[in-house]
């Protein structure tokens, strides 16, 4: 028990130590910030530690120095963007005096500032400039600043969480910066209706669009079924048409080889003494034909986006291939004359490939994934 008591203790003070030098060396590094918030929560447990208590007061009073000396650069500066820089400084402020509050003892050695008034005001200003920024993007009437108002009211509501306007305009820019795609039915190709064939239960260009809606990877890019536009009065920016220009459902192919094996191998044996034996050896064989079974299949899907006006803005060609092969052996001749390899491959069962279905099942889902790749790329590039 003792024994348990001391390990526990000697952890508590091995901890306490390394907090310790870490807000230690946060302080040598110049790091202030961080040394008042390290030396504040140790303090916690411990409020009367006198290298805690050094390092915390002078560290605050440096980082404060080094914040009110940045306000005051900011303050002269012509950037519009100066309060949104002055607000920073007074939450990194307001973030020690939170820290320090927390230990009564400390607080009133400290005697930290609460700048919670001067966050209010400055978070206000920055809020107003966003907003008017917004304003003014909006002004110039193209998808590009339509996409920056967009993001400027996004920030001023960062500042003013709530505000109605900011909401409001962000609502409005959205649907003139958001680009609406429609995906098409994918077209037919050899009496094949590839978009029959299902992948988790749904078609392929129903598969690909619930997709990029959930990660189109570009918050301003949409992307609807032709039914679903039609049934939203959706806005049609592009259209997206993709159509299997190449489908080739391949059929097995048996190449054969041929070898003769031979081995030599006692067949009778004499024994005149420990020391003395005569063996007597006959030579085997067999013929070995071997059987290598393979099946390829492939097939392209070209993806062609058009904008408004038809005009084509974007095409790519996606490939898939489905490669099947298993290989095997036949023999005549005396078994004995066959390696471990060859009886394995004699005993191994005579596979065929899979059926059509599955075969087509499987390029659907490889040219899928690829597709959804290549247009994720593409439309994150808007």
């Amino acid at each position: 028990m003792k024994w348990k008591l001391y390990t526990l203790l000697f952890t508590g003070i091995s901890l306490l130590a390394i907090s310790c030098k870490t807000a230690s060396k946060m302080y040598e590094k110049g790091n202030y910030d961080e040394a008042v918030e390290l030396a504040a929560k140790k303090l916690q447990k411990d409020p009367d530690d006198p290298k805690l208590l050094n390092i915390i007061q002078s560290s605050y009073r440096y980082a404060v120095n080094d914040h009110e000396s940045r306000i005051s650069d900011y303050a002269q500066s012509n950037n519009e963007l100066k309060w949104e820089w002055m607000y920073n400084e007074y939450v990194s402020l307001q973030r020690m005096y939170d820290a320090i509050y927390k230990v009564p003892a400390v607080f009133d050695l400290v005697k930290p500032m609460n700048y919670t008034s001067y966050i209010i005001t400055y978070s206000e200003k920055a809020g107003d400039v966003r907003y008017d920024r917004g304003l003014a993007f909006m002004q110039r009437y193209d998808k590009q600043s339509y996409r920056n108002a967009y993001r400027e009211f996004q920030a001023a509501l960062r500042f003013k969480p709530g505000n109605r306007d900011a909401t409001l305009k962000m609502r409005e820019t959205y649907e003139y910066a958001v680009t609406n795609v429609v995906v098409l039915p994918m077209q037919q190709q050899g009496g094949y209706v590839y978009s029959s064939y299902t992948i988790g239960g749904n078609n392929l260009d129903d598969q690909l669009i619930q997709n990029l809606q959930y990660s189109s990877g570009n918050e301003f890019v949409r992307f609807y079924s032709a039914w679903d536009a039609r049934s939203q009065n959706i806005r049609v920016d592009q259209e997206m048409q993709m159509r299997m220009a190449q489908v080739n459902i391949g059929r097995y192919i048996d190449n054969q080889s041929k070898r003769k094996v031979t081995k030599e191998i006692v067949v009778k044996e004499i024994v005149y003494k420990p020391d003395s034996v005569v063996r007597e050896y006959a030579k085997i064989s067999a013929d070995i034909t071997t059987t290598r079974r393979t099946l390829h299949s492939n097939a392209t899907l070209l993806i062609t986006v058009r904008d408004e006006h038809g005009n084509r803005v974007w095409s790519d060609d996606v490939s898939a291939v489905y490669n099947w092969s298993t290989e095997f052996s036949t023999f005549k001749g005396d078994e004995r004359a066959l390696n471990e390899s060859d009886k394995n491959l004699v005993n191994r069962r005579r596979d065929f490939p899979p059926g059509e279905n599955e075969i087509i099942r499987c390029i659907l889902e490889e040219i899928g994934n690829n597709a959804l790749y290549r247009i994720k790329n593409y439309f994150n590039r808007l």
